[in-house]
């Protein structure tokens, strides 16, 4: 039945239509379980896209924009920054933050598992890069990644399965200039296909990427694994907007309570499992806006830490110009190549880990002129806009240097109670300041990538350091770990307190490395799905919601 007074009860509600969600989703489904996905967004519509029109570059930042606090959808969220070094970005609707990722694609280094053990600071995961490994290798097939395999950096066995880019001027340039300086390059890794594959047709080269892919090139989960979702009989509600996961007298989670967005109507969601993989900021949201008398300082919070140890990746570049003219405006938009020669702990330095380099595009001729990775476009307009757009069209470069965040309790997601949604959801604060070892790492970095611009034959060059607006990777508010006292999931992303409550997302990360990290999310979340597939015969589940199938 499905009337309000008797819900349809599924095995699993997700919360979120993201990479993780989806995953699990897929995975869930094709071993027959049942599947409802609640997603308080919507399918994101390509036909505002007009990458061929003149227009492009004037309206991307409207309907795609990548901040939520400008971009005000109706799906959106206030989120106040008013304490943050660094903006948090996201789109919340089908396919989550796939939809506007740039698609560089990255596993973590085994070290960046033993943090403690390697460097005697943060924590080690409670599982290794060996254990996630089959489960890398199983996601990059689904997201289509292209590139180049065997890259020296990782252990034999990162193997790529589509063909790479292949390499232009630029990147040959940069190439022949780290050979030189004897440091690491590999081509880029993109989560894009440069062959059909998975159902996405091959790039086209537009370098639109993180406004939506209008041509379907780019592996976002509404396209490489929702259709198979449905298929498989996963039910989708868009438009949904989850505000607590409720909980019943034996202490499990029996489902979550949302408010669909169109009505106004709110629904209670029975469910034997609940996954939450709402992303480092809407995840902590739920929990903490799920406090109840047994539960006074939010979901699977015993041990406090539910919206600590925010990580968002401190992002910097380096900006160079050259006489040559490089067809730069073309896709991928995202690395067209990387370094991780940086990426370490250096004894001779004053800071601990590193960061990943990544070579971009500069994008189309406005782009010259913005703030964007110049750091600045105070003085290019009037009488130097015509000699601006002339040395920089087609003859720049830059590094975007991403920083290793290490975790810190001061740097957290709280709930806003002055701020409510327009579903009367209290809104989000984020409270982050960017440490003294991440200035020092990236100053760094800073100082070798412009070492790097000129021996590659810049005769200008700029450094902008810790840019506001690259909060892309939301990490670490629900970290996992063996000891309940010390983390709110274990290795499987189960609660520590509620053993039928799964997180599946970015915030589980106890450390962040120096890389893109929707590898890593999306494995993890097969690699749990896979263990809720194994145990779902011994799988706790609320008398509540197990009373609810009764006459089903």
């Amino acid at each position: 039945m499905t009337n309000e007074s008797r819900p349809t009860v599924y095995d699993v509600v997700i919360v979120g239509a993201g990479p993780s969600g989806a995953v699990a989703a897929k995975r869930l489904a094709e071993a027959g379980m049942s599947v409802i996905c609640l997603e308080q967004g919507s399918y994101p519509d390509y036909t505002k896209l007009r990458h061929s029109g003149l227009e492009f570059e004037l309206t991307k930042q409207q309907y795609f924009a990548a901040n939520p606090n400008r971009r005000k959808a109706p799906s959106d969220y206030p989120i106040n920054v008013s304490d943050s070094d660094i903006e948090p970005l996201m789109w919340n609707g089908v396919g989550g933050s796939s939809v506007l990722y740039a698609a560089a694609w990255h596993r973590l280094k085994p070290s960046d598992f033993r943090v403690r053990t390697v460097d005697g600071i943060a924590d080690d995961w409670p599982l290794s890069y060996a254990e996630l490994e089959p489960f890398y290798a199983r996601v990059e097939n689904d997201f289509a990644v292209s590139g180049v395999g065997g890259d020296p950096a990782y252990p034999p066995g990162f193997d790529i399965p589509l063909p790479p880019f292949p390499l232009g001027a630029m990147e040959r340039k940069f190439a022949a200039a780290h050979d030189r300086l004897g440091w690491h390059w590999w081509p880029g890794s993109n989560s894009i296909a440069t062959v059909k594959h998975n159902g996405l047709l091959p790039c086209v080269r537009r370098g639109a990427c993180v406004w939506g892919c209008f041509d379907g090139a780019k592996a976002s989960v509404d396209r490489t694994h929702w259709p198979t979702c449905i298929k498989l009989g996963v039910k989708l509600v868009q438009n949904a907007r989850v505000l607590r996961v409720e909980t019943g007298s034996d202490g499990l989670a029996t489902g979550v309570t949302y408010v669909d967005r169109e009505t106004g109507i709110t629904h209670f969601q029975p469910g034997r499992i609940v996954i939450v993989s709402a992303n480092g900021v809407g995840t902590p949201r739920l929990l903490l806006n799920s406090a109840s008398n047994e539960h006074p300082n939010g979901l699977a919070n015993s041990s406090g830490l539910v919206g600590k140890r925010l990580m968002m990746h401190p992002y910097g570049t380096v900006s160079g110009l050259f006489d040559d003219f490089f067809e730069n405006w073309q896709g991928p938009y995202g690395q067209r190549a990387y370094s991780l020669e940086f990426a370490e702990t250096r004894k001779e330095t004053n800071f601990y880990r590193g960061a990943k380099w990544q070579l971009m595009g500069m994008g189309g001729p406005l782009a010259s002129v913005g703030t964007w990775p110049w750091g600045s476009n105070s003085d290019v307009w009037g009488e130097n806009f015509h000699a601006t757009v002339q040395k920089r069209f087609g003859r720049s470069a830059y590094w975007g240097i991403m920083a290793e965040d290490l975790p810190s309790e001061d740097n957290m997601v709280s709930l806003d109670p002055g701020v409510n949604d327009a579903q009367g959801m209290p809104a989000v604060k984020i409270t982050y300041k960017a440490s003294q070892n991440t200035m020092d790492l990236l100053d760094f970095n800073l100082a070798r990538a412009a070492e790097s611009m000129k021996e590659a034959g810049a005769y200008d060059v700029s450094g902008t350091p810790l840019m506001r607006e690259t909060g892309w990777h939301i990490l670490g508010t629900v970290r996992m770990g063996n000891d309940p006292r010390t983390s709110v999931v274990d290795s499987y992303g189960r609660s520590h307190d509620l053993p039928n409550l799964f997180i599946m997302d970015g915030s589980v990360m106890p450390t962040s490395g120096a890389v893109n990290p929707t590898g890593t999310v999306t494995a993890l979340a097969l690699r749990n799905s896979e263990s809720i597939i194994e145990h779902r015969r011994s799988q706790p589940v609320s008398g509540a919601a197990e009373s609810l199938k009764v006459g089903l």
